[in-house]
């Protein structure tokens, strides 16, 4: 058994733990912290976070201690009753209230005996959730008034910080449903599919993640590539889709989509869209310097620009199209060896070679077949 906390030690549990969630603005992230935070404040065994999901009517937790996400009806069970009234419910046993979602332990194989549900409200003092412990670890093993009022000033605390990461994280969201659409939108001009940019994103963070980048700069990468060709809005079809050779007047307007698609992104102060910019502008310049629009070498390029090389590159090769048969592996394999240190970043080829397995699960998992 455990014993409650002391003063001292609940002050220092608090303290802790809002100096974390404070700084952090991942939701994933701050639903642990919240989650952790409430375990520990009232001695219990378990502890959940639970969010609304209005468009599907359901309430649903990430983190739960102990087992997988869970989804149930809004309304229902012990969570869903107190968001619905606002109210705090505290029960000894739940297996003898009504209220109580037996389904989830049956699913989960774990026996709830003492449960203690706090709604959270945002700043408007609207709900958006409820925190949820059970199982008191205490010789008593009920939950009492005082942890009520720790709780809920858990709550009170927690979640006004977790509006403030949700509304982020929307605006991250949209930023990349807006990305991914654009993107689509320039292939679709070109006559590529939507899985073409699928394709790109998801080599680009295969070979940033071999790379050695951080799994939030992979991250952005993956989701910033699709803008790469974004310029191409601005070329004219008589141009862009020309069955015939260009000629070099022709190939240059082609080429200024590089500049154009920097110039639409350039603008922003958010890390999306300037990453985007990023790509959009560098991802035809050359390791040896030959390249467009800038002429720019070696590591003068951005290292998300001499990543999106070589995915924009393998893609076009492997992938079969109406007008071409796709390359064969051994034939673009040579290619590689031999543009490394001219074309492509030598690192960067490097890491082709250690995920090609990976990359052509990749092109297979979203061929154009079934696009």
């Amino acid at each position: 058994m455990k014993q409650e906390l002391s003063s001292e030690q609940l002050l220092s549990v608090i303290f802790d733990y809002m100096a974390k969630i404070t700084g952090e603005n991942q939701l994933e992230r701050v639903l642990v912290l919240m989650a952790n935070m409430g375990r520990e404040m009232i001695v219990a065994d378990r502890c959940a976070v639970w969010l609304i999901d209005e468009v599907n009517e359901e309430l649903f937790t990430t983190v739960a201690h102990g087992t997988k996400p869970i989804r149930i009806p809004y309304g229902s069970g012990l969570v869903g009753h107190s968001i619905r009234t606002g109210e705090p419910i505290v029960i000894e046993d739940a297996a003898a209230d009504p209220r109580h979602h037996a389904e989830t332990d049956r699913i989960t194989g774990y026996v709830t005996k003492s449960v203690i549900t706090i709604p959270f409200r945002n700043s408007d003092g609207r709900i958006i959730g409820a925190y949820q412990a059970v199982n008191k670890l205490t010789e008593a093993a009920i939950f009492t008034s005082k942890d009520i009022e720790l709780l809920s000033l858990a709550a009170s605390y927690a979640g006004k910080s977790l509006e403030s990461v949700m509304l982020h994280q929307e605006i991250i969201d949209t930023q990349r449903e807006i990305i991914s659409t654009m993107g689509e939108i320039g292939e679709i001009r070109s006559k590529e599919t939507g899985n073409h940019v699928r394709r790109v994103a998801e080599f680009s963070y295969a070979l940033a993640r071999s790379l050695g980048l951080s799994e939030h700069d992979a991250d952005v990468l993956r989701t910033v590539s699709p803008m790469h060709d974004i310029g191409k809005v601005a070329i004219p079809d008589s141009i862009l889709n020309k069955p015939g050779k260009l000629t070099d007047a022709e190939y240059d307007i082609i080429k200024s989509h590089t500049k154009i698609g920097h110039q639409l992104l350039r603008g922003s102060r958010r890390e999306l869209l300037h990453a985007a910019a990023i790509v959009a502008e560098q991802h035809h310049e050359k390791w040896n310097g030959e390249g467009y629009p800038n002429g720019l070498a070696g590591e003068e390029i951005h290292i998300f620009g001499r990543i999106t090389a070589v995915a924009d590159v393998f893609d076009a090769l492997s992938a079969e199209r109406v007008y071409k048969a796709a390359w064969p592996i051994e034939k673009i394999e040579q290619l590689f060896r031999d543009e490394r240190g001219k074309h492509f970043d030598p690192d960067v080829v490097d890491a082709f070679f250690r995920v090609l397995p990976e990359l052509i699960e990749i092109r297979d998992r979203f061929s154009d077949k079934e696009a």
